[in-house]
Protein backbone atom coordinates (compact mmCIF):
# COMPACT_ATOMS: atom_id res chain seq x y z
CA UNK A 1 0.00 0.00 0.00
CA UNK A 2 1.15 3.49 -0.73
CA UNK A 3 1.36 5.88 2.20
CA UNK A 4 -0.95 8.87 2.38
CA UNK A 5 0.87 12.00 1.16
CA UNK A 6 0.06 13.90 4.41
CA UNK A 7 1.28 11.14 6.70
CA UNK A 8 4.89 11.02 7.91
CA UNK A 9 7.27 8.40 6.52
CA UNK A 10 8.11 5.28 8.48
CA UNK A 11 10.84 5.43 11.14
CA UNK A 12 14.29 4.24 10.15
CA UNK A 13 17.27 2.74 11.95
CA UNK A 14 15.13 0.88 14.50
CA UNK A 15 17.46 -0.77 17.00
CA UNK A 16 17.16 -2.56 20.34
CA UNK A 17 19.71 -1.86 23.08
CA UNK A 18 20.01 -2.19 26.86
CA UNK A 19 18.94 -5.81 26.72
CA UNK A 20 18.13 -7.31 30.12
CA UNK A 21 16.16 -10.25 31.43
CA UNK A 22 12.89 -8.30 31.72
CA UNK A 23 13.43 -5.07 29.77
CA UNK A 24 14.95 -3.56 26.66
CA UNK A 25 15.26 -0.13 25.01
CA UNK A 26 14.01 0.58 21.48
CA UNK A 27 15.31 3.59 19.53
CA UNK A 28 14.72 4.90 16.02
CA UNK A 29 15.23 7.89 13.73
CA UNK A 30 12.75 10.11 11.88
CA UNK A 31 13.54 11.68 8.49
CA UNK A 32 14.12 15.42 8.72
CA UNK A 33 11.51 17.85 7.51
CA UNK A 34 8.49 15.83 8.66
CA UNK A 35 6.25 16.89 11.55
CA UNK A 36 6.04 14.03 14.06
CA UNK A 37 4.04 14.43 17.29
CA UNK A 38 4.36 10.91 18.71
CA UNK A 39 5.06 7.25 18.10
CA UNK A 40 3.42 3.84 18.26
CA UNK A 41 5.16 0.53 18.95
CA UNK A 42 3.80 -2.96 18.28
CA UNK A 43 5.44 -5.52 20.56
CA UNK A 44 4.73 -9.25 20.38
CA UNK A 45 6.36 -12.50 21.37
CA UNK A 46 7.49 -14.66 18.51
CA UNK A 47 5.54 -17.64 19.83
CA UNK A 48 2.34 -15.54 19.76
CA UNK A 49 1.60 -15.80 23.49
CA UNK A 50 1.58 -12.02 24.14
CA UNK A 51 1.05 -8.89 22.10
CA UNK A 52 1.24 -5.25 23.26
CA UNK A 53 0.59 -1.93 21.58
CA UNK A 54 2.25 1.21 22.95
CA UNK A 55 1.14 4.65 21.78
CA UNK A 56 2.34 8.07 22.97
CA UNK A 57 1.66 11.54 21.54
CA UNK A 58 2.82 15.10 22.25
CA UNK A 59 6.40 13.95 22.62
CA UNK A 60 9.63 14.26 20.68
CA UNK A 61 11.24 11.16 22.18
CA UNK A 62 12.93 8.78 19.78
CA UNK A 63 13.33 5.95 22.26
CA UNK A 64 11.11 3.83 24.52
CA UNK A 65 11.81 1.31 27.29
CA UNK A 66 9.92 -1.98 27.10
CA UNK A 67 9.06 -3.41 30.53
CA UNK A 68 7.65 -6.69 31.86
CA UNK A 69 9.32 -8.83 29.26
CA UNK A 70 9.69 -12.56 29.71
CA UNK A 71 13.10 -13.96 30.54
CA UNK A 72 15.02 -15.62 27.70
CA UNK A 73 12.22 -15.00 25.17
CA UNK A 74 12.10 -13.90 21.52
CA UNK A 75 10.26 -10.68 20.58
CA UNK A 76 9.40 -8.78 17.41
CA UNK A 77 8.76 -5.03 17.34
CA UNK A 78 7.62 -2.47 14.77
CA UNK A 79 7.57 1.32 15.14
CA UNK A 80 5.23 3.91 13.57
CA UNK A 81 5.48 7.71 13.53
CA UNK A 82 2.38 9.75 14.40
CA UNK A 83 1.86 12.97 12.46
CA UNK A 84 -0.81 15.66 12.32
CA UNK A 85 -2.87 13.72 9.79
CA UNK A 86 -2.36 10.13 10.92
CA UNK A 87 0.20 7.40 11.39
CA UNK A 88 2.96 6.26 9.11
CA UNK A 89 3.46 2.77 7.79
CA UNK A 90 5.08 0.35 10.22
CA UNK A 91 8.82 0.04 10.09
CA UNK A 92 10.62 -3.17 9.30
CA UNK A 93 10.35 -5.93 11.85
CA UNK A 94 13.17 -6.08 14.36
CA UNK A 95 13.85 -9.28 16.27
CA UNK A 96 15.56 -9.47 19.68
CA UNK A 97 15.89 -11.93 22.54
CA UNK A 98 15.92 -11.09 26.24
CA UNK A 99 18.65 -12.32 28.57
CA UNK A 100 18.60 -14.78 31.41
CA UNK A 101 18.85 -13.65 35.01
CA UNK A 102 22.29 -15.24 35.26
CA UNK A 103 23.57 -13.59 32.08
CA UNK A 104 25.64 -10.42 32.28
CA UNK A 105 24.92 -7.33 30.27
CA UNK A 106 26.75 -7.06 26.93
CA UNK A 107 29.75 -4.79 26.85
CA UNK A 108 27.99 -2.32 24.53
CA UNK A 109 25.04 -2.02 26.92
CA UNK A 110 25.45 0.52 29.66
CA UNK A 111 23.12 2.49 31.89
CA UNK A 112 24.48 5.77 30.60
CA UNK A 113 22.05 5.83 27.68
CA UNK A 114 19.08 4.42 29.60
CA UNK A 115 16.52 7.19 29.51
CA UNK A 116 14.29 5.57 32.10
CA UNK A 117 17.08 5.09 34.64
CA UNK A 118 18.13 8.72 34.25
CA UNK A 119 14.54 9.80 34.81
CA UNK A 120 14.31 7.67 37.93
CA UNK A 121 17.53 9.16 39.30
CA UNK A 122 16.18 12.68 38.73
CA UNK A 123 12.92 11.79 40.45
CA UNK A 124 14.81 10.40 43.44
CA UNK A 125 16.91 13.56 43.66
CA UNK A 126 13.76 15.68 43.55
CA UNK A 127 12.12 13.58 46.25
CA UNK A 128 15.20 13.86 48.46
CA UNK A 129 15.28 17.64 48.01
CA UNK A 130 11.58 17.95 48.86
CA UNK A 131 12.05 15.88 52.02
CA UNK A 132 14.97 18.09 53.11
CA UNK A 133 12.89 21.23 52.54
CA UNK A 134 9.94 19.83 54.52
CA UNK A 135 12.19 18.83 57.44
CA UNK A 136 13.81 22.29 57.48
CA UNK A 137 10.40 24.00 57.54
CA UNK A 138 9.22 21.78 60.39
CA UNK A 139 12.35 22.54 62.41
CA UNK A 140 11.85 26.27 61.87
CA UNK A 141 8.25 26.05 63.05
CA UNK A 142 9.31 24.08 66.13
CA UNK A 143 11.93 26.72 66.97
CA UNK A 144 9.40 29.53 66.58
CA UNK A 145 6.88 27.77 68.83
CA UNK A 146 9.52 27.08 71.48
CA UNK A 147 10.63 30.73 71.44
CA UNK A 148 7.04 31.91 71.73
CA UNK A 149 6.39 29.64 74.73
CA UNK A 150 9.55 30.85 76.42
CA UNK A 151 8.64 34.50 75.94
CA UNK A 152 5.12 33.82 77.20
CA UNK A 153 6.49 32.22 80.41
CA UNK A 154 8.79 35.20 81.00
CA UNK A 155 5.94 37.69 80.53
CA UNK A 156 3.70 35.66 82.83
CA UNK A 157 6.38 35.55 85.58
CA UNK A 158 6.92 39.31 85.33
CA UNK A 159 3.19 39.97 85.67
CA UNK A 160 2.92 37.80 88.78
CA UNK A 161 5.95 39.54 90.39
CA UNK A 162 4.46 42.97 89.68
CA UNK A 163 1.18 41.96 91.27
CA UNK A 164 2.98 40.77 94.40
CA UNK A 165 4.96 44.02 94.68
CA UNK A 166 1.78 46.06 94.33
CA UNK A 167 0.07 44.04 97.04
CA UNK A 168 2.89 44.48 99.65
CA UNK A 169 2.69 48.31 100.29
CA UNK A 170 -1.06 48.20 100.78
CA UNK A 171 -0.72 45.54 103.50
CA UNK A 172 2.29 47.14 105.23
CA UNK A 173 0.85 50.69 105.46
CA UNK A 174 -2.68 49.68 106.34
CA UNK A 175 -3.94 50.96 109.71
CA UNK A 176 -5.68 48.70 112.19
CA UNK A 177 -9.37 49.16 112.63
CA UNK A 178 -10.49 50.83 115.85
CA UNK A 179 -13.06 49.16 118.02
CA UNK A 180 -16.64 50.29 117.65
CA UNK A 181 -17.55 53.33 119.65
CA UNK A 182 -14.75 55.50 118.33
CA UNK A 183 -13.44 56.50 121.80
CA UNK A 184 -11.15 54.70 124.20
CA UNK A 185 -12.56 54.63 127.69
CA UNK A 186 -10.38 54.48 130.77
CA UNK A 187 -11.58 52.53 133.71
CA UNK A 188 -12.59 54.78 136.62
CA UNK A 189 -12.78 53.63 140.20
CA UNK A 190 -14.47 55.39 142.97
CA UNK A 191 -12.44 56.07 146.12
CA UNK A 192 -15.36 56.67 148.49
CA UNK A 193 -14.63 56.37 152.24
CA UNK A 194 -18.32 56.66 152.92
CA UNK A 195 -19.11 53.31 151.39
CA UNK A 196 -18.50 50.37 153.63
CA UNK A 197 -16.68 47.43 152.31
CA UNK A 198 -18.35 44.07 152.60
CA UNK A 199 -15.48 42.83 154.73
CA UNK A 200 -16.02 45.57 157.41
CA UNK A 201 -19.75 46.22 157.61
CA UNK A 202 -19.41 47.31 161.20
CA UNK A 203 -16.87 50.04 160.61
CA UNK A 204 -18.34 53.46 161.34
CA UNK A 205 -18.33 56.13 158.71
CA UNK A 206 -16.68 59.34 159.81
CA UNK A 207 -16.75 62.52 157.86
CA UNK A 208 -17.30 61.09 154.43
CA UNK A 209 -15.77 63.03 151.67
CA UNK A 210 -16.24 61.78 148.08
CA UNK A 211 -13.42 61.97 145.69
CA UNK A 212 -13.36 60.78 141.99
CA UNK A 213 -10.04 59.44 140.90
CA UNK A 214 -9.09 57.26 138.03
CA UNK A 215 -8.04 53.74 138.80
CA UNK A 216 -4.36 54.43 138.23
CA UNK A 217 -4.41 57.16 140.95
CA UNK A 218 -6.53 55.27 143.45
Amino acid sequence: CLAHPDRPPSPVNVTVTQLKANSATVSWDVPEGDVVIGYAILQQRQDGQMQRFIREVNTTNRACVLWDLAEDADYIIQVQSIGLYGESQASKRVHFRTLKETDRLPSNSSNQGDITMEGLDKDRQLQTGEIIIIVAVLLMWAAVIALFCRQYDIIKDNDSNNNKEKAKPSSEHSTPERPSGGLLRSKVTYNDPCIRTPALPWAPVWGCARSWLPAEHA
